[in-house]
């Protein structure tokens, strides 16, 4: 019987493990979606540089107030090795342009239209946005949800 409960619990955690969002260490999914201009782009067609991900959509206030933080970010060490992935789950794709046009996002963006039941937000498990995730060169989790604070120093460390 305890060979059993040992058998189930072990089952119960590798399932809580595989539906789960990535954590510190591990490997980031793959997430290919089109971009406004209906190109798909690959997170792993950044392989090499140190990456954010940043899920937003045009609706949210927190996100569209982070944007020109995360602009200057960009602009300061987009020449070194960073970029940005953002990763809109706007349902309106005319919504998602306007907000892009309006905040002048340069970074590399795609739309998951379908909201929160797109399936990148629920491969990735968002509970809220935003959300973002710092990736190494190597597309491994360094920072989930990283202030801009921690990413310029992340970034002033690595990209020396």
């Amino acid at each position: 019987m305890n060979k059993i409960i040992t058998a189930i619990a072990i089952l119960c955690i590798g399932f809580a493990k595989a539906n789960a969002q990535p954590t510190i260490g591990q490997q980031a999914f793959e997430i290919i979606l089109p971009d406004a201009k209906g190109h798909s782009q690959k997170l792993s067609d950044h392989k090499g540089k140190i990456v954010l991900i940043d899920f937003w959509a045009s609706w949210c206030g927190p996100c569209r107030r982070a944007n020109p933080g995360l602009a200057e970010l960009y602009s300061k060490y987009k020449d070194k090795g960073f970029e940005i992935f953002g990763v809109s789950i706007d349902d309106e794709k005319s919504a998602w342009k306007k907000a892009v046009t309006a905040d002048r996002i340069s970074w590399k963006q795609v739309n998951a239209k379908g909201g929160w039941d797109a399936p990148v937000a629920l491969q990735w498990k968002l509970e809220q946005i935003p959300t973002s995730f710092l990736l190494d060169q190597d597309g491994k989790v360094v920072v989930v949800d990283p202030s801009q604070k921690e990413i310029e120093n992340y970034l002033k460390t690595v990209l020396k």
